[in-house]
């Protein structure tokens, strides 16, 4: 056949039905451009048509020089399935390096997939397979990735490594890692693997959504343990929500966050840690100007890193748990952080401490920032059940209820079965734990069996996002999820339980090794109503903070005392602190 700079599909054997399997003609095509540009170094482009067209039980092998473009998203789309091959993981373009050889001298070049849609719902494989993606192509120079809608695929949505000279724009993946129970390798929105290209891989990520994906929103992860971390990436205006995290440096150098959304997610908005195949965290990166906000557990959560990394201008706010947490996961760098930067961050109404260090730092700069109104999570441990009482999907309303605003923000609610049990007479519900009190007893119906008619129902969980006065919001049962409820949301009237909060909350808490802190210019302080942000700092008693300096900062106006030290500062300096 000749073989045009750019060939039309359909004139090409493509159907596009829905119905036809359209991966022979599609291979064929592919290939036959392939050849040819190997032959005079000109480019080709497939133009596919709005279609259906379906990809059956084996993916498409690509081609260096040959580019894909559909009419657009919802206009041309590629329908994977596997219902021949059980076993077998069905991408729409792959090229990789244990099945082809594929490395810095074999690689796919000029390359662009723009303007279609790839609908992965119909693979399903026996066991979770991580080459289950939408797009898995890897070594690629000089390629873009334009205007893509990728959903409902087995593992991660685009998941391609080693991008040089690439960018990835426009990509909006959704629902992918279906088959992903969380904890996997992949099943996220957007995975790109680090390190293959050396030093320096020059790539954008840009304008990019990932939203309801069974792992990471977006992810960088080290490819090799011994590859050293690549600087030159780039995160930029990209919106990441109701991941299980929103944006995750898993062995960067150097990467660039900016402009950011994160919003949502269930374990943290931004996260650097040894979670990788490498168990190698990032480094040296820059988060700038983000909104991390209303994620279930931390707005941002960083370890296993020796630094340093820096965070100014963010807004990190109404997460469920920590605004800022430093910490080691087990397998990772255990060394003390170097050079960790908050600059200039609002840090408000997170449920716990605005920003606690639970892992060694190393001259940390916590300066200009404004850390006020946290410590959210202050309502008391109540129970309930009976009139009143009624679970929607996302929801458990109690009529009868006067909880402290945000109150139970990052709890974990309990439903149906012995542990949500009616309380004993006189319990009550203190609304604010330490901070106010409303005094009523939440045992609506007295029956004491864990449900309003005297039966016992299973026990269900949930994570609370935020609450009203009477209703209680929840974190659904999985990322893409609709529903809190595994298995149907609890009859009308079934007994719940949330715990007590943890004391004391504060703004900035110490519980391991800082050494030569320059703590500067920061205001710490609570005027909320009532006010749940205990203390400005807290030195926990397992701590030691020692050298360094803390000045000019406004510590006063908190719940109660400005500092608590069980554990005394020594050494260095601190002076000029207002509270």
């Amino acid at each position: 056949m000749n073989a045009p700079l750019t060939a039309d599909a359909r004139e090409h054997g493509l159907a596009g039905d829905g119905a036809v399997d359209d991966r022979p003609a599609l291979q064929e095509l592919v290939d036959a451009l392939g050849d040819a540009t190997a032959a005079d170094g000109r480019p080709r482009t497939v133009r596919v048509p709005a279609g259906r067209y379906v990809v059956r039980d084996r993916p498409v092998l690509w081609r260096s020089g040959v580019s894909l473009v559909g009419a657009g998203r919802g206009a041309t789309c590629f329908e994977l399935s596997n219902p021949g091959a059980p076993t077998r993981p069905v991408p729409l373009a792959w090229f990789t390096t244990a099945q082809h050889g594929a490395g810095r001298d074999h690689r796919i070049a000029d390359v662009t997939f723009a303007h279609f849609e790839i609908d992965g719902s119909r693979v399903v494989t026996e066991e979770y397979d991580v080459l289950a993606k939408g797009l898995g192509l890897q070594y690629v120079l000089r390629g873009r990735f334009s205007d893509l809608w990728i959903h409902d695929t087995a593992a991660t949505g685009f998941g391609c490594d080693f991008l040089q000279d690439t960018v990835v724009e426009g990509v909006l993946a959704e629902r992918c890692g279906r088959q992903d129970p969380g904890e996997k390798m992949g099943g996220a929105g957007i995975g790109i693997g680090v390190g293959g290209w050396g030093p320096v891989e020059r790539l954008a990520v840009t304008d990019c959504t990932a939203r309801g994906n069974g792992t990471n929103g977006i992810f960088l992860e080290l490819q090799q343990e011994d590859w050293v971390p690549p600087r030159g990436i780039r995160v930029t205006a990209c919106h990441a929500e109701d991941n299980r995290y929103g944006v995750s440096d898993w062995g960067a150098d150097g990467l660039l966050v900016t402009g950011c959304t994160m919003l949502g997610n269930r374990v943290a908005g931004f996260d650097v840690s040894a979670q990788g195949t490498t168990r190698v965290g990032g480094r040296g990166g820059i988060v700038t100007g983000c909104v991390i906000d209303g994620n279930a557990g931390d707005g941002i959560a960083v370890g296993n890193t020796p630094g340093p990394y820096g965070f100014r201008g963010n807004r990190v706010s109404n997460n469920g748990r920590y605004g800022y947490w430093e910490h080691n996961l087990s397998g990772g760098d255990q060394e003390p952080a170097t050079d960790i930067v908050l600059e200039s961050n609002d840090v408000h109404d997170n449920a716990l401490d605005g920003i606690r260090v639970d892992a060694p730092l190393h001259e940390p700069a916590i300066f200009g920032n404004r850390v006020r109104d946290n410590g959210r999570r202050a309502a008391a441990a109540t129970r309930g059940g009976g009139e009143g009482v009624h679970c929607g999907p996302l929801t458990l309303t109690d009529e009868r209820a006067d909880w402290l605003p945000g109150g139970h923000r990052g709890k974990e609610l309990s439903v149906g079965g012995p542990a949500a049990e009616a309380p004993p007479e006189g319990t009550t519900d203190s609304g604010a734990g330490s901070t106010t009190g409303t005094g009523r007893t939440t045992d609506h119906d007295g029956d004491h069996d864990g449900d309003h008619d005297g039966t016992r129902t299973a026990e269900a969980t949930a994570v609370v996002t935020d609450n009203t006065a009477t209703e209680l919001t929840l974190a659904p049962v999985r990322p893409g999820a609709d529903t809190a409820w595994p298995g149907g949301a609890p009859g009308a009237g079934t007994a719940y339980r949330l715990p007590d909060s943890p004391a004391p909350r504060a703004g900035l808490t110490a519980a391991a090794a800082v050494t030569h802190p320059y703590v500067h210019g920061n205001r710490v302080r609570d005027d909320g109503h009532p006010r749940t942000q205990v203390h400005a700092v807290w030195i926990a008693d397992e701590a030691t903070w020692s050298g360094g300096r803390v000045s000019g900062n406004d510590f006063g106006g908190n719940a109660s005392a400005s500092t608590r030290f069980d554990s005394a500062p020594s050494g260095g300096r601190w002076r000029d602190n207002a509270g």
